[in-house]
């Protein structure tokens, strides 16, 4: 079975989601309500056959979730500040589940998404700057560098049959539940300079194998850019699940990370490039990438044009991958991220995009990618993807997305591809709608 891992928004996590409703602020005590809803309508012209579970034919769904709990902090005098969150999720996928098969049509959940608390240190040790020390634990959101390897854990499959129960309540595009189940992370160090972080991370998502993790990580941020180095060790997998999709080898891993995004002082510039290697129980694997950003900050609309190449060994675990930059990072090309792979394995990826914005608030772009597989005897999920898109913030608490996509795969499901029918360009549309306050 292929390993596929679901799909984030992009431009949510990309909004600016620190709004919130402030109940109480009174001497240095905090109290805020969260809200965060998200609706999507989907509509794909081809299935995928990824579970076995899908027809040839078209395939429409809807998505939904809301999350909603409460923030607070407490100032201590001179010490700094306590901190924490609890919000529940609800979500849920209606119609005829998406076009891959990971949810059926028929799932819905409510469950804890949040709970943590920390403390940050805020001027009580100025050699490592503001909030130089900053500890937690619990169920959160933790992420590494820019979401190449751990961006949350957004896997939410259904009621998807593998002789085991995998279903994390649906919305699976919109990849609702992005919490590790039980985290202890600790941060050193301010905004700029030397930083780094120390973190175990415990998934309870069964299509991650319920994979705990070791993270150790040190980074150096300056206004040309950062660089960072990480590596992360894998503790243990629930054997149960881990058989079922192949992840037995996490057991041990040694995954480390080496890699800078900056603009090396050039207004309009960004690069980014970073380079993964995995000691594992099978072999070693490998993934990399090199990325170029330029603005035509002269132009009207600002465009900005990216070029990226990315490699992907025959079988490297791309881990808890998800969105931190927009469409496009890092789940490449809205169908074959999501439905038609290769999902960040087996691999190599050359991506073009253009994104311009006409006023505040408003961005169009397209994106472009070609896929070509490395090792065609593990199937052929080669092809090519055109996204045209637009990110609306209606005002500070509405987000209005369309997009509509046009996937070309190398081969059908009959020939070792995964595209049920024919290999004819499916024609892919979307529509997320989204308020946060």
């Amino acid at each position: 079975m292929k390993h596929p891992l679901a799909c984030g928004l992009a431009l949510l996590l990309a909004a600016p989601l620190t709004q919130a409703h402030e109940l109480y602020n009174h001497d240095g005590t905090t109290l805020d309500a969260n809200l965060e809803a998200l609706f999507g309508a989907f509509h794909s012209d081809e299935s995928f056959d990824q579970f076995g579970n899908r027809k040839d034919g078209s395939s429409n769904w809807r998505e939904g979730y809301v999350k909603y709990g409460l923030s607070a902090s407490q100032a201590i005098a001179d010490s700094g500040a306590l901190y924490g969150a609890f919000s529940l999720l609800s979500s849920a996928t209606w119609g005829d589940g998406d076009a891959a098969g990971f949810t059926l049509g028929d799932e819905r959940r409510t469950a804890v998404e949040d709970l943590y608390l920390g403390w940050r240190s805020g001027t009580l040790f100025p050699a490592l700057g503001e909030d130089g020390v900053d500890i937690s634990g619990g169920r959160q959101l933790v992420t590494l560098g820019d979401g190449f390897l751990i961006q949350g854990d957004p896997v939410n499959a259904g009621n998807v049959d593998l002789g085991a129960n995998f279903d994390r309540g649906g919305a699976y595009y919109l990849a609702a539940r992005k919490a590790f189940d039980r985290t202890a992370v600790l941060r050193l160090g301010g905004k700029q300079g030397w930083r780094g972080d120390l973190m175990w991370l415990k998934s309870d998502n069964h299509f991650q194998a319920d994979t705990s993790m070791a993270v150790a990580n040190l980074e150096h941020v300056a206004d040309a850019g950062t660089v960072g180095l990480s590596w992360i060790h894998g503790l243990d997998v629930d054997r149960r699940y881990a058989e079922i999709l192949g992840l037995e080898h996490r057991d041990g891993m040694d995954t480390v990370s080496l890699r800078g995004r900056g603009n090396l002082g050039v207004k309009d510039l960004e690069l980014a490039a970073e380079y993964v290697t995995q000691d594992r129980s099978d072999g070693r694997e490998n993934a990399w990438y090199l990325e170029g950003n330029w603005t035509f900050s002269a132009l009207p609309w600002s465009p900005t044009a990216t070029y990226r190449y990315s490699r992907f060994s025959e079988q490297f675990d791309p881990l808890f991958y998800g969105l931190s930059r927009g469409y496009g990072t890092w789940f490449q090309g809205e169908v074959a991220a999501n439905y038609a792979g290769p999902f960040n394995s087996n691999s190599q990826v050359h991506h073009v995009a253009l994104k311009a914005t006409p006023r505040e608030g408003l961005t169009v772009g397209a994106l472009y990618f070609d896929f070509d597989p490395l090792d065609t005897e593990r199937g052929n999920l080669g092809g090519r993807e055109l996204d045209l898109y637009v990110e609306w913030m209606v005002n500070e608490h509405w987000l209005i997305s369309p997009l509509v996509g046009f996937y070309k795969p190398q081969r059908s499901a009959e020939n070792g591809g995964v595209q049920l029918g024919s290999r004819e360009t499916d024609t892919y549309l979307q529509l997320v709608v989204g308020t946060f306050f």
